[in-house]
């Protein structure tokens, strides 16, 4: 044998070597095999759209003045914070399809057969976002989008229907989309980080629906200096079309919600390295 051949165990060895590419791959083939990702994925865009084309339908201008509940026709509103009146719904959907996608394995016992092929083990974790992070962002996006066209339909004649050309409303409906995107990588990590589909659900539900409003009974003045860097406010200022006195702006509501993704990914990669599956 020459000195440039190769034995079949080591040719065999190098022609399955374990690549980025490849884990990637393995984890979008394992994501469209799950009938859990389809039905998921429909809900969330089904919500999306459906919520808001009932939001923007129902509309009333009079009970708007009348300062009504939160919900359709009611305070500062506009054709974009209706059509995307379904975003915290949708957030739900996706964020628990992130934790399927990870914690899913370890219900399973999968996870010790992945890592087991993967023995660096973070290409695992970077793989499952960047999968779900990509699919979830042109998804939703296009859901959002046909909100709006919808909504355009009932506020026809509306001091505030507007038009994709308006300034900020494809700003709006993009941010939602990369909200809700930042939303399921969330759900991976935390998948990862608690390795309890249950456990990450009741984070995830916890942090973006019920911290804010356990938030409300600090005093005022703390309240009001935290309120906007809590994770779903700091998402909606992402897509809101007008800024409020007591919002982020845009880029600054997604440097936060960023940030705190990323938080969370960093103590899912340490705990993915330092415990056993």
């Amino acid at each position: 044998m020459t000195v440039t051949e190769l034995s079949p165990t080591r040719a065999s060895t190098q022609a399955y070597k374990v690549t980025g590419p490849r884990v990637l791959r393995a984890e979008w083939a394992k994501f469209w095999s799950l009938r859990s990702s389809w039905i998921t994925l429909a809900v969330a865009v089904a919500l999306l759209i459906a919520l808001g084309a009932i939001a923007s339908a129902t509309y009333s201008p009079d009970v708007a003045t009348q300062g009504g509940p939160p919900g359709p026709g009611s305070g500062d509103q506009d054709a974009v914070s209706l059509a995307l009146l379904g975003v915290t719904f949708a957030s739900l959907a996706v964020g628990v399809l992130g934790v399927l996608l990870s914690a899913g394995e370890y219900t399973t016992g999968m996870i010790r057969s992945t890592l087991t092929a993967v023995p660096r083990r973070l290409p695992v974790l970077w793989s499952k976002a960047a999968v779900i992070g990509p699919i979830a962002l042109v998804l939703t996006t296009l859901g959002a989008l046909a909100a709006f066209q919808l909504g355009t339909l009932g506020l026809d004649g509306e001091k505030i229907a507007l038009s994709l050309g308006d300034d900020g409303v494809l700003r709006s409906l993009a941010g939602a989309g990369l909200y809700l995107a930042l939303v399921s990588v969330a759900g991976v990590a935390l998948g990862v980080l608690l390795r309890s589909s249950a456990g990450a659900i009741a984070v995830l539900v916890g942090v973006l629906l019920i911290l804010p409003g356990l938030a409300s009974l600090l005093p005022d003045s703390l309240y009001d200096n935290i309120n906007p860097y809590f994770p779903s406010n700091a998402g909606s200022a992402m897509y809101a079309l007008h800024q409020s006195s007591d919002a982020l702006s845009p880029g600054a509501g997604l440097a936060v919600f960023a940030g705190w993704v990323a938080l969370i990914l960093a103590g899912a990669a340490w705990r993915l390295l330092k415990s056993d599956a």
